[in-house]
């Protein structure tokens, strides 16, 4: 149990007897209120700034028992404590200069990773490597931001000066390592989130035994009746250290049961929160009537993959080619045949290159940020011969990454990231 703040000397002295010597673990029996023992060991205090959060923080180490835990929480919140809040603990080191914003999202990222690439991702956000990168970007944005600001002081050096630092050639390059940045963070974007894939199509074209290919075990019952699916079926898994978040559903058609239509009406839910959808049909009949009714009912916003699936039973093998919805592989879910190629196309699909060992997590208000720099300095080249716009596109551009630190930011932003950490983060 973790505590942080000015009161964490009363409370070890109430709830442990005594407070340790700082980053010392210390044998000590944990006693409630009323001087009864609850529980037996180790207490450790970090005075700050030296600690997580910068302030002083206690640590206490139980066996783990829930009912001795909660009569330990009980003691220390009679001792003056108060239960922490989503994330509290990492925001304080946030305010205290212990991380900036992007390391202190990279906590979340590692503790809630599904995935080896991503979880290694998240620690390199976390150690620094994306905030460096950015710092980087925004101590030459700060510099040319003075270039201008001087030119403009003293507009009659005003030609000698930008000629002699060559300031076009400065925001081509700046230019470039932010796109370099931003691809990186894309990237890491994938590696965070994953991809919402949904399997449709119509009744007994295998679509749970796709799921259970791809998962690599029977998570689907699979029958030869059709219409097995009644309801949607979610499977975690990964491909090359790629979440995707997979789900089988209900085959659409038209029926008069009422639970396939109740399975039908979640499946379109399903499909309209989704990144991608597979779009399955048979490979024997090919792409019929019935998948272009689909076709035409799915949102135009979302990519459409289309799966001829039971290639094992044509005379056809496996492949990668092009329809009239947009890319197309033939696999068989019953043998495995092609459904490499498949995964290959849903990587395609979330935008994921193999771009080593150097990529961070990023979120979707990183990726705006970045978005938004690159689209200040588009304007800068534009505008070459309006220096008071070209400053305050400088201006707006640093702003910009700025926020991706912290260094700007607003109380409003601040309890919008860390509400979504868990108690004691």
């Amino acid at each position: 149990m973790r505590a942080s703040g000015p009161g964490v000397v009363e409370i070890s002295r109430r709830v442990a007897g005594n407070l340790p010597a700082p980053r010392t673990a210390t044998l000590a029996c944990f006693r409630d209120d009323a001087g009864r023992i609850i529980d037996q060991g180790l207490v450790l205090h970090f005075p700050g700034p030296r600690s997580y959060t910068g302030e002083d923080v206690l640590e206490l180490h139980g066996h783990g028992s829930p009912v001795a835990l909660q009569l330990v929480l009980r003691a220390c919140l009679a001792a003056g404590a108060r239960i922490a809040e989503p994330g509290e603990f990492t925001r304080r080191a946030f305010e205290h200069g212990k991380l900036d914003l992007a390391q202190a999202e990279s906590v979340a990222d590692l503790i809630d990773a599904c995935t080896e690439r991503a979880a290694r991702s998240a620690a390199r956000a976390l150690g620094g490597m994306f905030s460096a990168e950015v710092r980087k970007l925004a101590a030459e944005l700060l510099e040319l931001r003075a270039l201008i600001e001087a030119t403009l002081d003293f507009p009659e050096e005003e030609a000698g000066v930008l000629r002699e630092h060559d300031v076009q050639a400065r925001v081509a390059s700046l230019r470039q390592a932010l796109a370099r940045v931003h691809s990186k963070a894309r990237q890491g974007s994938v590696l965070r989130a994953g991809l919402h894939v949904v399997l449709a199509g119509r009744p007994n074209v295998g679509k749970s035994s796709l799921l259970n290919r791809l998962a690599g075990e029977e998570r689907a019952i699979v029958t030869e009746i059709a219409g097995t699916t009644r309801d949607a079926l979610r499977e975690a898994i990964q491909i090359g250290g790629v979440p995707l978040h997979v789900t089988d559903t209900a085959g659409l058609h038209e029926s008069g049961d009422a639970l396939e239509r109740i399975g039908m009406n979640r499946a379109w839910q399903e499909i309209e929160r989704a990144d991608a959808v597979v779009l399955m049909a048979d490979a024997r009949d090919g792409v019929s009537d019935a998948e272009r009714e689909i076709w035409r009912k799915l949102p135009h916003s979302i990519t459409t993959i289309t799966v001829l699936n039971k290639v094992d039973l044509t005379d056809r093998a496996p492949h990668r080619s092009s329809c009239e919805f947009g890319p197309s592989v033939s696999v068989s879910a019953k043998t495995g045949a092609g459904i490499e190629l498949l995964q290959q196309e849903l990587l395609r699909t979330a935008g994921w290159q193999n771009a080593g060992e150097d990529v961070y997590t990023a979120s979707e208000r990183h990726l705006r940020a970045l978005q938004a720099t690159g689209a200040h300095l588009a304007r800068v080249a534009e505008s070459f011969d309006q220096l008071e716009l070209v400053a305050e596109e400088l201006r707006l551009a640093h702003d910009a990454l700025a926020q991706i630190t912290g260094e700007v930011s607003s109380d409003e932003l601040l309890g919008e990231i860390f509400s979504r950490f868990c108690i004691g983060k």
